[in-house]
């Protein structure tokens, strides 16, 4: 069970490197023919590292949650009044 949350965190963590890769690339004029444009490059680049940094914060939150280990600010309200 620990493999499998394990590959879960280091996937996007991967991808997230590869966004960074990207965007360094397009900053540096370093086109690869993948992509149509420099510019597309550059944009999928910072969607890779906010998707990725995004994942691995929602998954460390929700196993936080599920042991009870937020503070107050991160519980789920049952009934929003």
């Amino acid at each position: 069970m620990r493999l499998i949350a394990l590959l879960l965190l280091v996937t996007p963590g991967l991808i997230a490197v590869y966004g960074i890769k990207l965007i360094r690339d397009a900053l540096f004029g370093e086109f690869h023919e993948v992509f149509f444009h420099i510019a597309v490059q550059g944009i999928l680049g910072i969607l890779f590292v906010v998707g990725g940094i995004a994942f691995i914060g929602g998954f460390i939150l929700h196993r936080d949650r599920k042991r009870n280990l937020t503070k107050g600010r991160f519980k789920q309200n049952d009934h929003p009044e």
